[in-house]
């Protein structure tokens, strides 16, 4: 009776080490979507159960996808429209405020679709500089940026005073927590070690930042409910 009532691990602990990918995202219950928010800051799911605590390992990358509404392909405004909020709105900020990058994708020209086999690197390109990029993290800190803390973070991206004016001015206007910027951060770090360089340079910290301009968006309808 007793091996009956213990919590089998999930969907989450099986994508240890690995990729969860949740279509369509805010159809999920916001219940659901909770749940994962300690797994994303600490690696690991606590469950509670009448008869005692189990804790899983919980360390994966977590992909989410949302499909636009009719009013995006006609060109209007798709976070404006009533049905577009209605749906957004099942996120919370502090869930979005766990995942590093937001980006819009917008519907393909007829052109590139047609020539898509004809431009953009190709996949074995891209996992040469993925892999050499990790083995950089590896030897400098014996992990992946994604494991560094706050202060390890803060001490190998050493900003200087002119950057750091740049970051604090950036908090302020687009209104990021002390978990957003540490995230920033390790995607500025990330984007250095891809590119091979020294130093995370202003460069690094302006595009990490631009991949949370869809989260401002969110973020505004989130507000509205």
């Amino acid at each position: 009776m007793f091996l009956t009532s213990v919590p089998k691990p999930g969907e989450i602990s099986l994508a240890h080490c690995g990729v969860l990918f949740l279509d369509e995202l805010p159809e999920f219950d916001r219940k659901v979507l909770e749940v994962l928010r300690e797994p994303l800051e600490n690696g690991e799911i606590h469950l509670s159960r009448a008869r005692g605590q189990v804790c899983y390992p919980a360390r994966f990358q977590l992909v989410a996808a949302m499909n636009a509404s009719n009013e995006a392909y006609q060109g209007d405004d798709y976070y404006g429209s009533r049905a577009s909020q209605g749906y957004l709105r099942k996120l919370s900020a502090p869930f979005l405020d766990r995942i590093d990058l937001h980006v819009e994708v917008p519907p393909l020209p007829s052109n590139v679709l047609v020539n898509a086999g004809e431009t953009g690197e190709s996949s074995a390109s891209i996992r040469e500089r993925v892999e050499q990029a990790v083995t950089r993290q590896r030897a400098r800190q014996g992990c992946l940026n994604a494991q560094l803390n706050g202060r390890e973070l803060e001490a190998i991206c050493a900003l200087n005073e002119s950057d750091k004016a740049f970051m604090q001015g950036a908090l302020d206007k687009l209104g990021l927590s002390a978990r957003a910027y540490h995230r920033v951060l390790k995607v500025a770090l990330t984007l250095s070690d891809l590119s091979q360089a020294d130093l995370v340079e202003r460069r690094h910290l302006m595009e990490s930042l631009a991949y949370r301009k869809m989260e401002q968006k969110l973020a505004k309808v989130i507000g509205q409910g």
